[in-house]
């Protein structure tokens, strides 16, 4: 991906000096049509087109705003009951990520919506043990994880 950007740069201000055109709207163009052409050879990489991985991440970061938002208003919720009955729990969550950048993604994303946290990764690093301040079913959680940030996290890498 970074070869490709690298290179849909240089095709940038390339097109800017063969151009004479040394300003933004120079430089946009030259892009664009860099763009296109990395578009055209996309074939000729070992990796997928960098656009779709930097989809991909823009996405991620949607779920993530998305999960961190429901996930305040569910703790404001607990906080503001006048009775507390959360039922804190640590449920253990098996990952199909791999790569260690992935599963320290995975790990910081949980850990920074409020109410979860990555307390260990196991030794071999399919498990996370996960601690939840409000945990009913285990099992929906485990799918809810897995079906935002991993699928996520597997696009982006993928």
């Amino acid at each position: 991906m970074a070869l490709q950007i690298l290179l849909n740069f240089i095709l940038a201000l390339c097109w800017m000096f063969l151009n004479n055109d040394y300003t933004a709207a120079g430089f946009v163009i030259g892009y664009v049509i860099g763009l296109f052409s990395l578009f055209l050879m996309r074939r000729f990489f070992r990796r997928r087109f960098y656009l779709i991985n930097i989809w991909a991440i823009v996405r991620l970061l949607f779920i993530f705003i998305k999960e961190l938002v429901l996930a305040n208003v569910s703790v404001l919720k607990t906080i503001l009951s006048p009775r507390l009955k959360n039922k804190p729990g640590i449920f253990a969550f098996k990952t199909d990520l791999k790569a260690d950048w992935e599963i320290t993604t995975l790990a910081n994303l949980i850990t920074l919506t409020p109410g979860t946290l990555v307390v260990d990764i196991s030794d071999d690093r399919s498990i996370l043990y996960i601690h939840a301040v409000d945990i009913d079913d285990a099992e929906k959680a485990i799918s809810d994880i897995r079906i935002s940030f991993e699928e996520a996290i597997k696009e982006v890498s993928r």
